[in-house]
Order: structure tokens, then C-alpha cells, then sequence
């Protein structure tokens, strides 16, 4: 595509290398219509400013604006798979207790005693219970929210137990997941992600997976900039050039679907335009098979002659994953198997429904300082094909101070991309503290996420409850 300056509108200019969708074209397992769709929007190209993520009325606000109004995803139904199970979910200064009430009733309460405000269950945790009491004195809930007892009752008498049931948010579950929405008013789940991510949603069953690693860490960047950072692989060259061989970065396909839901497909098994003609076929797989990034062990497969590190990339994939999962992926295009789709449920949740990256993101502010980050990384593995879902992982805390190669659960080559995307942000929030440039520039095509995501804080954030 030509890129000169004034031939083309804004938003229009491409990387002049093969696109994303050419890419998948040539698979021998095709991609279904999901994969195959394309949906970008020019936004704008005015600065984005910078006093979000460094103001802390503004987190503050927040809060009050943005939090109680959108849907998150709080915890996975397997988390809570029987009657009485229950998983604490904190948002900022916010706690609610997410529990199963029965086979198909899940609701979320307000993690407090109606008395004199105790939390009913600490921050954190889960399990089983057949009632929520009060530890201070010992007022008690049933599982459906209901007022179970009071002690020395004849001590309220002004107090209706008939009346005193725990506050609720509003509760959907959706591919597995368990989001909830403080906002009574707020559009339904369907409604606020749109109809195209519902079709999208149905196609990848993420229902049928499960949590095989669940991996947290907290550290010193705002949560905006942390959610920004994984928006675009337009930082791939510089900031993982172990990955460039391998990696289709600069010519990454980006899609808005709506406020609340946007993507990037980066293609898998081709090297980065930034290093176009150096590397042969054998090359790029070795770096898959042999490097840093690896995921497939120490012998070294070859491309066939005419063959491409993509398709032996697919092949190899799939039978690796077949036996480590003991599931059928026949079915299952080789664009799934290699490539990284990324999509943003705002505010705070990345859903990767690929299979060889089955992951979700979530990233929590901190209530005390709006210049640190609660990052948390779910495996997402398809449940075997006897139908026996394991439990899911208990999560793996990892220091501010600790490396994420330190995870035990987690590929040592992946915790080294980890670390380099928050060694970025640590240096981020220190830049734009001591800038003398009130905005960020962001690039009109590979940074769009960036800009649909400020978009919706905006609007949330310009309109009160």
C-alpha cells in the first residue's frame, strides 16, 4: 500500500509488508469467518492526556464513575462449581462474595456485614460455606441472601430481618466466565459487548476450557498504562527481539468492534517485517523450536523442502497439544493453533482464545495508590476429551521484586516476555511523571486499541451515575 504523505486518508496506511489476512490465507487448515473478519475504525489522532494516569483524583473518580458501571469478570464457573462455593472478587475499595445459590443461580454480594460493616469473607479467598457470618459478632447470612440470625435479637427490635438481605450486583456468566455489574441500570452483558464478540464468543466454547495456571503480581504502573501496554505489538521489535524471528509484529491486524470490545491477530511462524529476507524457513522455525520462546522442547524438526515454518509450526502444534490436553483438535485451523488473537473487554479483562496462547488477562488498580497495578495471567486449557474438568489452579503470588521466570507454573521463555513488558511500564509512569508533555501521541493504526480504550474511560468518565 502506499504510504506517502497526503495519498492516503487518516487511519489508512498500512505496514507495506504481507498483511495478517494474507498470512492466514495460505494455511492448509483454513480459518473459520471469526478469524477471517476485519473491522477498523480511524478514531482521531489528538493527543491522549497524560494526567489519567498520574492524577490521583482522577483514579479517584474513577471509582465512582467508570467501576460501578461496566461489567468484569470476576471470577470462573469452575471456581465455584457446587451450591455453597463462593470466590471473593475486590475492585478497588469495593468486595463481593460470588457464590453458586444453586445449578444455574450465581449472585454476587456486597462483601459486608449489614450490622457494622465487617467483611463476611477476607479478601482473597474461596471455598465452601453454608452460610456467610459475621466474625465480629457473629450476625449471619444464608447462601441466597437472606438474614439468617441476629444475636441478642431482642436488642433490635427496630431492626426487620424480613428486609435484611445482603446487597447484590448484577451477575451473567458468558464462556465460562462469571462477570458482574454494580450498575442495576447498565445494558445487559449481550448489549454491552455487541453481536459481533457474541458470535466471536460462541465460536471459541471457552466454556470448555479450564484454569491450569493462575499466576498474580503486583507492581508500581497505573492500571491504564498497564492495560495499554498490551494493546499493540508495535513495541515488539525493541522491546522482544527474541521474538522477531518468529513473529509477525509490525504487520499485526488490529479491529474495533465497539466501545467495550476490540483485538489484534499477530501472526505466528513468519518473521517481523522489521527483519524482512533475513531469515530462511528453517530459520524461523528453530527459533520456535530452539530459542528463547520456544514451547515444544529440544529436538529440532525441518522444514520440508517448499514447506514453511508455519505450516510445520501448525502441524507440530496441534499434535503437541492433542497429547497434552488428550483432546481433538483436528477441527481446529492452524491460525487458531499459532497465532495470538488478543481481545479487550473493557475496562480491565484480555481474553487470548487461541490454543497455543489460551490466556486471560486481568488487571485491578490499587485502591491505595493509583500508580500500582494488580496483574494477573489464567491459563485457559481445553478440558480433556473424557469430559473430566480438574481443578482449577490455585493462584501462584509472585513478589513486586520477583521475576515472573520465577513461576513456577508458568514457561520460563513467556515469564522473560513478562518481565520485559513490566520493566516498560516501571519507566512509563516514572517518564510521564517527570514530563514536560502533557499528552501521548499514539499512531493511528497500531495503537487504535489505545484509543478506543481512552475513548470509553472518557465516556464513562464525562458522564455521572
Amino acid at each position: 500500500m502506499n504510504v506517502e504523505s497526503g495519498k492516503l486518508k487518516p487511519g489508512q496506511a498500512r505496514c507495506p509488508a504481507i498483511t495478517t489476512q494474507e498470512i492466514i490465507a495460505k494455511d492448509k487448515v483454513g480459518a473459520p469467518g471469526w478469524v477471517r473478519s476485519e473491522s477498523y475504525e480511524f478514531l482521531g489522532d489528538e493527543d491522549i492526556p497524560t494526567d489519567r494516569y498520574t492524577d490521583p483524583a482522577f483514579a479517584e473518580l474513577e471509582y465512582e464513575r467508570l467501576w460501578t458501571r461496566t461489567w468484569q469478570f470476576a471470577c470462573r464457573e469452575e471456581h465455584i462449581p457446587e451450591v455453597g462455593d463462593y470466590y471473593v472478587y475486590d475492585i478497588g475499595t469495593y468486595s463481593f462474595i460470588v457464590t453458586r445459590v444453586a445449578e444455574n443461580d450465581i449472585r454476587a454480594y456486597f462483601n459486608a456485614c449489614l450490622h457494622r460493616g465487617t467483611k463476611l469473607r477476607a479478601s482473597g479467598s474461596e471455598g465452601s460455606a453454608s452460610e456467610f457470618k459475621c466474625v465480629f459478632h457473629g450476625w449471619s447470612w444464608n447462601i441466597d441472601g437472606s438474614n439468617k440470625g441476629i444475636v441478642c435479637p431482642w436488642d433490635f427490635p427496630h431492626v426487620d430481618r424480613s428486609t435484611l438481605n445482603l446487597p447484590q450486583a448484577r451477575v451473567e456468566t458468558l464462556g465460562g466466565f462469571v462477570w458482574i455489574n454494580m450498575d442495576q441500570d447498565a445494558p445487559t452483558l449481550s448489549e454491552y459487548l455487541g453481536p459481533e464478540a457474541l458470535a466471536h464468543f460462541a465460536a471459541w466454547k471457552l466454556e470448555d476450557r479450564y484454569v491450569s495456571s493462575h499466576v498474580v503480581k503486583s507492581y508500581p504502573a497505573n492500571w491504564k498504562l498497564s492495560v495499554g501496554a498490551f494493546h499493540e505489538a508495535y513495541h515488539v521489535p525493541r522491546t522482544h527481539p527474541q521474538v522477531c524471528p518468529a513473529n509477525g509484529d509490525l504487520n499485526t491486524q488490529y479491529d474495533v468492534y465497539s466501545d467495550h470490545v476490540d483485538r489484534f491477530i499477530a501472526p505466528q511462524g513468519v518473521p517481523s517485517p522489521y527483519h524482512e529476507g533475513r531469515y530462511s524457513e528453517q530459520e524461523v522455525l528453530d527459533q520456535c523450536t530452539m530459542g528463547d520462546s520456544s514451547m515444544v522442547g529440544d529436538d529440532r524438526p525441518i522444514v520440508p523442502e517448499g514447506g514453511t515454518a508455519r505450516q510445520v509450526m501448525a502441524d507440530m502444534y496441534r499434535e503437541m497439544f492433542e497429547a497434552a490436553t488428550n483432546t481433538d483438535l483436528s477441527g481446529v485451523s492452524d491460525s487458531e493453533m499459532i497465532d495470538c488473537f488478543s481481545y479487550t473487554i473493557f475496562p480491565n479483562t484480555f481474553l487470548f482464545p487461541g490454543i497455543s496462547l489460551p490466556m486471560a488477562y486481568r488487571f485491578l488498580p490499587n485502591p491505595k495508590d493509583h500508580r500500582e497495578t494488580q496483574f494477573e495471567i489464567f491459563f485457559l486449557r481445553p478440558v480433556p476429551k473424557d469430559g473430566v474438568r480438574p481443578e482449577p489452579a490455585e493462584p501462584e503470588y509472585l513478589t513486586p521484586e520477583q521475576s515472573f521466570t520465577e513461576a513456577k507454573s508458568m514457561d520460563p521463555g513467556f515469564g522473560k516476555i513478562m518481565d520485559q513488558d513490566t520493566d516498560n511500564l516501571f519507566m512509563q509512569q516514572e517518564g510521564l511523571e517527570a514530563s514536560a508533555k502533557p499528552g501521548l501521541t499514539l499512531g493511528n493504526y497500531q495503537e487504535i486499541r489505545i484509543r478506543n480504550f481512552e475513548k470509553t474511560v472518557d465516556r464513562y468518565m464525562t458522564v455521572k451515575p
